[in-house]
């Protein structure tokens, strides 16, 4: 077998590894799964490490089972949590759980014919069938509360240091997930659970349950990888728009592409390693080449077309290029107006600044009154005034002055016109 985890520990994604581990890897294919929340009928990239790992897994001959939490889900995994997850309906689940489904299936074949071929599972699926007294008589009796308690995630949130308390209904959601290795160990012999190292107390949660609901001497196996972080220290995943997520309908291409080319210089060298699949000859490659000239930003762009086709596809990541390309070109009106409705919502989407009537474009108003009073691109008539006298705004990238009349001529495909203060602040008025 290929060294699945000297694999991740080149990449710097491996945090935990239970003693034991590494020779069951490498004796012989070895089926391992990792859960996914379904908090969101999608994922976000954070949740892109978790999906590459099994892909690496399934790589190295081994087994990958992606285990869809339909009914963890229904009760919020307190791991790294300080307070009570709202609970979530059923039709949401439900329709939370077919989309991760649907998500995972673009990057893992699970009608494959493999011997190693991956499997998808619904925890709800054998978790149904238990009654309460059930669970707490075959299950409940094999951990003690002390063995619960010791719990990093459970300890802070008793303490105090984190939240205020806990439910029982999150204080049993490590039986549940503990159930869960216990059951695909039971019916698809895997071994070992993966995780990030939030997880840690989980896992080996499900570990115990796996030794103690066995005849002695059955194994298990756990491993996690760090959580990932910005260099300074903040929240990775976030865009000024908030999370960027692996589909298309909440996160456009152009956006998670440029997610991507943006991010530090220290960042992309370990982002490079972790969400790409580069082999280590070429990552070094790739960083020699961009500290030769870091300005051209070699390492970024290798890393966003890398995990844009990944996640999305290469005419996807194409299409992303040509709108980056567009936005840092010299466009002027016509070309604007010559795009699609979709690819300029798409780059000038977070500037939509508001809403005027085609009477308020057509009654000859001073450009000073719209700017400041009728749309408040400007705090007040003094600053309109200010920014227009230092030539500092534009109308549809074309420079104005105080005397420039607004009219039906300014549109761009007959509804927005773009507004520039300054190089780098857009606004957009949408005339209806």
């Amino acid at each position: 077998m290929k060294n699945f985890v000297a694999e991740l520990q080149w990449r710097g994604m491996v945090h935990d590894i239970m003693p034991g581990t590494e020779e069951q890897l490498l004796k012989e294919m070895t089926t391992a799964y990792i859960g996914f929340d379904p908090t969101s009928d999608s994922l976000h990239i954070g949740s892109l490490v978790p999906i590459i790992i099994l892909v690496h897994l399934h790589n190295h001959g081994h087994r990958p089972v992606a285990l869809v939490g339909g009914a963890t889900g229904m009760i919020g995994d307190p791991s790294g949590k300080s307070d009570e997850r709202n609970l979530l309906d059923e039709a949401t689940l439900n329709k939370n759980v077919n989309g991760i489904k649907a998500l995972l299936s673009r990057f893992l074949d699970f009608n494959s014919d493999e011997a190693n071929a991956p499997i998808l599972v619904n925890n709800y699926d054998w978790m149904k069938e238990f009654s309460f007294i059930g669970f707490v008589r075959d299950v409940g009796k094999r951990i003690t509360v002390n063995y619960m308690m010791a719990k990093d995630s459970v300890k802070k949130r008793l303490t105090g240091e984190a939240g205020s308390g806990m439910s029982f209904t999150e204080f049993t959601y490590q039986l549940i997930q503990g159930y869960d290795f216990y059951h695909l160990h039971k019916q698809y012999n895997c071994l070992l659970q993966l995780g990030g190292s939030d997880q840690w107390g989980n896992i080996t949660t499900g570990t115990e349950l796996v030794r103690r609901m066995n005849d002695e001497g059955a194994k298990a196996y756990a491993m996690t990888c760090p959580l990932i972080t910005k260099a300074d220290g903040s929240k990775f995943g976030k865009s000024e728009g908030g999370n960027v997520w692996l589909t298309a309908d909440k996160t456009s291409v152009y956006k998670f592409y440029q997610f991507w080319v943006n991010t530090t210089d220290a960042d992309a060298e370990k982002y490079i390693k972790i969400f790409t699949f580069l082999s280590q000859a070429e990552v070094e490659a790739v960083i020699a080449e961009h500290h030769q000239a870091p300005h051209l930003r070699v390492l970024q762009k290798r890393l966003a077309e890398e995990v844009t086709t990944f996640v999305h596809s290469k005419e996807d990541l194409e299409e992303a290029i040509k709108r980056s390309e567009f936005v840092f070109s010299n466009y002027n009106y016509e070309q604007l107006n010559a795009v699609s409705d979709d690819f300029f919502t798409d780059i000038f989407g977070e500037f939509f600044h508001a809403e005027i009537t085609p009477e308020q474009l057509s009654a000859d108003t001073d450009i000073i009154e719209m700017l400041a009073d009728t749309t408040k691109v400007f705090p007040s008539r003094g600053e309109a005034r200010k920014a227009l006298a230092a030539n500092a705004v534009s109308i549809n990238k074309e420079k104005i002055t105080d005397a420039y009349k607004l009219s039906d001529k300014d549109l761009v495909l007959g509804k927005y016109i773009l507004v520039q203060f300054g190089k780098k602040k857009y606004f957009v008025l949408t005339v209806k």
